[in-house]
């Protein structure tokens, strides 16, 4: 249907095109599908993740190299640890595919192996530092006052201190460190960033409606915090652990290179780094396989962190 308006000087205003009533009923413009659950941000964030390309890349990275973590012997028969000096700086070859280093172990085994050591050391303290970052940032967040401001201080205090640093003189005050010491230096040292993110996201979901709601109802703060805070507050947690992941492996990696982190006994792609250099012009290919590893394994996660944090942001989502 056409109208022609006319504006208040006497011209032909614009024309403007209006649909028949018959042709779009309102029963059907205003109906809403009421069968279907609305989806919760959960599920928004899976759809879109299954839809990142990036997140299909590492996610498939990450499956791979916790199955070579899992079952190493699946892909070498050698020993990492067995050294035979008879087959010492051997080029690639059936028996090595990768070749053996000075000592004559096998460069792949040891690759191979690494990865365990590398990605548990990773998960553990991610794991301790989520642990002990989240508890003392919900806390602060939630209490408030000067429970808040004594925590934020503490927290400012190990934030002032670098990472590696910390754990280079703590791992200098032990006679031995072995993986559990390496593990919690880093967790006691790692968990300021996810106090900081907890702490602000807490602050601001504590005073929303269904919050003040659950209050009213007379809910237990304890109550309110576990069931109603923080399930709603986690999701930047998550994307920082994710995160942190692969930082605490390079964290590993360099405190190993640095003959502070774990023993020589001990397979480590850090370590073998730190012996490969030596070998540097006469073997690259020594430093270059392990390095090649903590690489890739380090990215992966860095790109699932990634992921992970556009799927939960909802600004990211409509950029």
């Amino acid at each position: 249907m056409r109208s022609e308006p006319v504006s208040r000087s006497g011209r032909p205003a614009a024309e403007h095109f209006v649909a028949r009533l018959d042709e779009t009923p309102l029963q059907a413009v205003d109906a809403v599908d009421t069968t279907s659950a609305p989806r919760s941000m959960w599920a928004e964030a899976g759809r879109s993740l299954v839809r990142n390309p990036v997140f299909l890349i590492s996610a498939a990275l990450i499956v791979f190299i916790l199955f070579v973590a899992a079952f190493p012997s699946l892909f070498t028969s050698q020993d990492p640890n067995y050294g035979d000096i008879s087959s010492s700086s051997k080029p690639p070859s059936s028996e090595h595919p990768l070749g053996t280093t000075r000592l004559g172990y096998d460069v792949l085994a040891r690759v191979i192996y690494g990865t365990r050591t590398s990605v548990m050391v990773g998960f553990l303290t991610m794991i301790l530092a989520t642990l002990i970052g989240g508890i003392l940032g919900a806390l602060a967040g939630y209490v408030g006052g000067f429970f808040d401001s004594l925590l934020s201080r503490i927290t400012d205090i190990f934030f002032a201190i670098p990472l590696i640093l910390g754990a280079i003189v703590i791992a200098n005050r032990v006679d031995s460190m072995n993986v559990w010491m390496v593990i919690l230096v880093l967790g006691v040292f790692g968990w300021t960033n996810v106090a900081r993110i907890m702490r602000g996201s807490v602050i601001s979901v504590k005073n929303q409606d269904f919050v003040t709601a659950s209050k009213a109802l007379g809910a237990n703060p304890v109550i309110n915090l576990v069931k109603h805070v923080v399930p709603n507050a986690i999701a930047p947690v998550i994307v920082t652990a994710t995160v942190n992941l692969g930082v605490y492996i390079v964290s590993e990696a360099t405190l190993s290179f640095l003959g502070v982190g774990l023993p020589t006994t001990s397979v480590s792609w850090g370590g073998d780094i730190s012996v490969a250099q030596t070998a540097l012009r006469t073997q690259p290919m020594m430093l270059f396989y392990p390095s090649l590893a903590l690489a890739i394994t380090v990215l992966s996660f860095i790109m699932l962190g990634d992921a992970v944090r556009d799927a939960l942001d909802p600004k990211a989502r409509k950029r």
